[in-house]
């Protein structure tokens, strides 16, 4: 199965995983869904159909009445694994207006809706500059405006990076001004004046290259049973879940699980959720979750 699929065309593969996703999530699929995805000829989307039968003869069937194949009572997924967060990235994206419905996968989209997030005014001109930075291995000059200070200031950083907390867009670069690498909000940076060759190596950024396994459980002052389905909803097993996260990003990721406060300081309810081994990840310090510089 391997060696036929590195055989394929990339633009075959892409159709047979078309194929099986349609199979999977709607149970049926047919020749008229590969031409319009695909914009290709009857007779090429019924050779990938073909294809993909000689692959995974046990994936589908024809259904003389319906005029479809649908899903066969022993499907197996051949090219990608069942994924929930890519049927719902799809979902998101199509709803927010960054993928054109023409370009999902999902024929009927269901009601859907989101917690609204403020728009975060980063302009393209900047994100270009910093992108261009990172792949030319540049240094930029950029006039940044931090909470620190009251006014604006001009700095010379190097970015290797783009990072996204979850709400935010920031880049890591090394601050030559502080001297250090840190994280700056790609809305922040007001202006752009100047790019020159940088000597600073994003190989010396050891927190951005060094990892932190974080270990949560259900609060233990949770029934049996709300500990169970915290469990569920985390993917927790043996009443733990790891989340793997880079040092740089730690505060990011304790803030948005609600780990950056003590545990008794909301209800169990409010934050289900605890950091089961908070000594190893402070390294014994108090203030490790305190404000983000």
């Amino acid at each position: 199965m391997d060696r036929d699929k590195a055989e394929l065309r990339w633009g075959i593969e892409q159709r047979l995983e078309f194929i099986e996703f349609r199979l999977f999530w709607e149970g049926h699929v047919n020749r008229i869904d590969v031409m319009q995805q695909f914009g290709v000829s009857v007779n090429q989307a019924s050779s990938d159909l073909n294809r993909y039968i000689a692959l995974a003869p046990d994936n589908m069937v024809y259904d003389k009445s319906a005029r479809t194949y649908v899903r066969g009572p022993d499907f197996d997924c051949k090219f990608r694994p069942p994924d929930a967060a890519h049927y719902l990235a799809q979902l998101r994206l199509v709803a927010d207006d960054v993928l054109e419905r023409d370009d999902c996968w999902i024929p009927d989209l269901p009601p859907y809706a989101s917690a609204p997030t403020p728009v975060r005014g980063v302009e393209p001109a900047t994100l270009r500059s910093v992108v261009g930075a990172i792949r030319q291995s540049e240094a930029i000059e950029v006039k940044y405006q931090s909470l620190s200070s009251p006014e604006p200031r001009w700095r010379w950083i190097a970015p290797h990076a783009i990072v996204f907390d979850g709400f935010r867009w920031h880049t890591r670069a090394f601050c030559l001004t502080d001297d250090c690498f840190k994280d700056f909000l790609l809305s922040r940076i007001l202006d752009i004046r100047g790019s020159r060759e940088s000597e600073a190596s994003a190989d010396d950024d050891r927190d951005w290259h060094s990892e932190v396994t974080l270990e949560v459980g259900p609060h233990p002052a949770l029934s049996e049973n709300q500990a169970k389905v915290i469990s569920l909803d985390y993917g927790m097993r043996g009443g733990k879940a790891e989340i793997v996260v880079r040092r740089a990003l730690l505060y990011c990721a304790l803030r948005r699980l609600g780990l950056d406060t003590d545990p008794a300081a909301r209800r169990p309810q409010d934050q289900p959720i605890v950091l089961l081994n908070r000594e190893a990840v402070t390294g014994g310090n108090k203030n490790a979750f305190g404000v983000h510089g």
